[in-house]
């Protein structure tokens, strides 16, 4: 399934109907008074999220989302009948702005949540509501109003607990395929992976923890360069982030500093995260070396540096137990 995270649409309310001029006709009255009934409301156009979407593919071919227009009014009083809503599912985590504005209009993350975008149009009048003691035959009716009719800027930002980051090829998705069920694509070679990649991490207590792996980051990723500007987003609402580095890089400390710079220079409050510094790859590593990339990396981030080899599974119980720790879970 194709990934997409962001759609453009224009949601348009129903039109309100319009109302009538009608007298009444009945055996034996002659002089029957107006009837004429109202106009029902436009159909409002909703937004709900959907747990069991991931994605805003459906908004990739289809812009335009108008709801139903509200009935005329019938005789003898009878309102028509109002346009039903018109009800649009998004995955949980979406955000809603207005295009032109940017004005944030809701942010739907629990299921089933609901959002009004666009309020449908009141009905018009119909002549019954113009009889008074001046005027006992009223001829005057109003038409429906218009629907509010908006251009929209969805945006999906994935709702994960812990989100894994660094620089491409640093061991992100080997890491998430080893906690979890998750199975991103992974090659060694720098942006294999090239869209964000969710695994549930069983948690001591029995449940789950959704962990999100983006894709890597490089210098510049903030200002747009390579894939990082467009998925930091996911990690805004993330508790924990995992900070992974290549120890089979040639300087673990620069490709160090390079994340954490796209971090201030994103915002957000990421820079500020609970993060766990991971050395990764200690396959490649050699043992002399080992203590003197441990010591300089704690130099540099001023944090304690835990090693990992996802490849190899070594680590990976060490690490759970600090994100358990940092997150509040009991372990017991």
């Amino acid at each position: 399934m194709q990934f997409i995270d962001q759609a453009r649409v224009t949601v348009r309310a129903g039109r309100g109907g319009d109302g009538i001029v009608a007298f009444r006709r009945e055996k034996y009255v002659p002089a029957g008074g107006p009837s004429g009934g109202d106009g029902g409301h436009g159909g409002n156009v909703v937004l709900e999220a959907d747990a069991n979407l991931q994605t805003l593919l459906d908004f990739k071919y289809k812009r335009l989302f108008p709801a139903v227009d509200g009935r005329r009014g019938g005789p003898n009083r009878c309102t028509g009948a109002c346009g039903p809503d018109m009800v649009i599912k998004v995955p949980c985590g979406t955000e809603v702005r207005h295009l032109s504005t940017g004005i944030l209009l809701g942010d739907l993350t629990d299921n089933g949540e609901r959002l009004v975008v666009a309020f449908g149009g009141r009905g018009g009048l119909g002549n019954a509501h113009y009889l008074s003691n001046r005027n006992r035959a009223p001829e005057k009716c109003t038409e429906g109003r218009d629907g509010e009719e908006w251009p929209l800027q969805l945006e999906l930002k994935l709702l994960a607990e812990v989100g894994i980051i660094g620089l491409p090829n640093a061991g992100k998705s080997t890491l998430i395929s080893v906690l979890s069920a998750a199975r991103p694509k992974i090659a060694d070679y720098p942006f294999t992976t090239l869209v964000p990649n969710l695994g549930v991490v069983r948690r001591p207590t029995g449940d789950g923890t959704v962990f999100a792996d983006i894709p890597g980051l490089i210098a510049g990723a903030a200002q747009g360069a390579g894939l990082g500007h467009d998925f930091l987003r996911h990690i805004e609402r993330t508790r924990l982030l995992i900070h992974m580095v290549d120890g089979g890089a040639e300087d673990p400390v620069a490709d160090l500093r390079v994340v954490e710079q796209e971090l201030q220079a994103y915002g957000h409050g990421l820079v500020e995260r609970p993060r766990l510094l991971v050395l990764n790859k200690l396959e490649l590593i050699d043992e002399a070396e080992r203590e003197e990339q441990v010591k300089r990396l704690e130099e540099a981030s001023g944090r304690p540096v835990l090693l990992t080899s996802a490849a190899m599974g070594q680590g990976l119980d060490q690490l759970l137990q600090r994100v358990w720790a940092e997150l509040g879970i009991d372990r017991s």
